[in-house]
């Protein structure tokens, strides 16, 4: 029986993603439109109200550009999560969301951490160290390009920048690295051919029926089960060459 890809798509594989960067497009619409600011809804490292931002801070940020920048890598790296990880996406998501918040108010400077970037490391360090740890072809693949599009996101988890909360970026890479292990499991299983499978016999395989014992190809095997196949009478023609007519002439 033929097994079903654990690859597959559905509708939620965009839409999930689209739900959620169209979220944040809308807090941050609210706030120019009514003139709000929800930069106190921040993880604010020290203060007990402070731990709400785990919940509201990825969908806070500061600017038109500090958005553009977070929803375009949230929006691919939640698609291909929600593809190649169906199983366990909302999971990794949601403790991925928790623990990077988390982790961020207890190493963080005195400052409102806000924007979907804690968020976006934990993603990108899950699909890359995830893959890495499968064996998968697709799924190495998949980290291989991870690190295409997102590897220079690296620097960012060092105090390069006062206004960028490194500490943000550094337990999205720490939390997205540890449920990589959390979830070691539960990954796709490498593809096995047949002659893999438990309870293998060359004696049944119909392909390997086509080898003989010195390990030759048949093409054609006989059919053993054709009552008259060993009373068959076979008649051979041979039509001579040209040059053997003339050499019989002489």
């Amino acid at each position: 029986m033929k097994q079903s890809s654990p690859f597959t798509f559905s509708p939620g594989v965009i839409g999930y993603p689209i739900i959620f960067v169209l979220a944040i497009w809308i807090v941050f619409w609210f706030e120019i439109r009514f003139g709000f600011d929800f930069n106190n809804f921040g993880v604010r490292p020290g203060k007990v109200e402070g731990l709400r931002g785990i919940i509201f801070s990825p969908f806070i940020h500061s600017g038109l550009k500090h958005l553009f920048n977070n929803t375009i890598p949230l929006f691919v790296l939640s698609m291909a999560l929600f593809y190649f990880y169906r199983k366990i996406s909302w999971q990794v998501l949601f403790l991925g969301m928790f623990f990077s918040g988390l982790l961020t108010w207890l190493i963080g400077r005195e400052a409102n951490h806000i924007g979907a970037s804690g968020i976006i490391y934990v993603l990108a360090s899950f699909l890359f160290f995830k893959g890495v740890f499968s064996k998968h072809y697709r799924l190495i693949a998949l980290s291989l390009i991870v690190v295409f599009l997102y590897g220079g996101m690296l620097w960012y988890v060092t105090p390069i920048d006062p206004e960028i909360s490194w500490e943000g970026h550094l337990s999205g890479l720490i939390a997205g690295f540890s449920l990589s292990f959390i979830y070691k499991k539960k990954i796709a299983k490498p593809p096995k051919y047949e002659w893999e499978r438990p309870g293998y016999s060359e004696e049944n395989d119909d392909f390997m029926k086509h080898f003989d014992e010195n390990g030759n190809f048949i093409e054609k095997l006989p059919e053993e089960n054709d009552p008259g196949y060993e009373n068959t009478e076979y008649i051979y023609s041979y039509k001579p060459t040209n040059q053997e007519k003339e050499r019989g002439g002489k």
